[in-house]
């Protein structure tokens, strides 16, 4: 597997950084069954709306790392079903654990993906993120944006919104999933550990 950091001094338009900005495949979200619509697409698109102000507000703040990683972890806390993402991700190992397990997990994948993905939008300093549209896919909204950088081409991002509880649960970059990026890379990360769920729960803790 290429190292992350590795891929990301390649330029933001190539689609290799791309790639590993969400790089890996897995199941993904696949939701299903008949569409309840008790979200809307208006109102999909206006969650997406706040999520792009206030990550155009931080990259654009002028703030440490630090301080906008706790920034975009409130991104996530306000706006992400970080749980649900963190079951998707987890997949089997999940279903075989128990409650306090599963709980430890969300808790410390919130951390890890908040601060994975933060430092992923700080790349986009000086640039902006525009809302273009959203429709109505299956129990799910996808609201597609559009990332623009200084000096780059721009490309798509796709927020995917869940139509039970209104927030979001994946983002696509031009395709690539962060469900899908991330279940392999938790997978890899659960195989060096050789399936031991609480030494990963530790790790994704200690993310900084």
């Amino acid at each position: 597997m290429m190292n992350y950091m590795t891929s990301m001094k390649k330029p933001m338009n190539s689609p290799l950084t791309r790639r590993f900005f969400m790089a890996g495949a897995s199941a993904g979200v696949l939701l299903t069954g008949s569409p309840l619509w008790a979200f809307s697409t208006s109102q999909a698109k206006d969650l997406i709306e706040n999520v792009v102000r206030d990550i155009n507000r931080i990259i654009n703040s002028g703030k440490s790392e630090a301080v906008m990683l706790r920034d975009f972890e409130k991104i996530f806390r306000d706006y992400a079903d970080v749980a649900r993402i963190g079951q998707l991700v987890l997949g089997p190992p999940g279903r075989s654990a128990s409650g306090a397990q599963r709980a430890a997990f969300a808790s410390a994948f919130q951390i890890y993906i908040s601060h994975k993905y933060g430092r992923r939008f700080r790349e986009f300093i000086g640039g902006r993120v525009d809302v273009d549209s959203a429709k109505a896919v299956k129990s799910f909204y996808e609201v597609t944006t559009t990332t623009h950088m200084a000096g780059e081409a721009p490309f798509e991002v796709k927020f995917v919104v869940a139509d039970k509880n209104g927030r979001f649960i994946d983002m696509k970059i031009e395709g690539i999933s962060l469900v899908k990026a991330e279940r392999t890379e938790i997978g890899a990360m659960l195989d060096k550990r050789k399936g031991n769920l609480n030494q990963l729960i530790k790790d994704l803790k200690n993310t900084r």
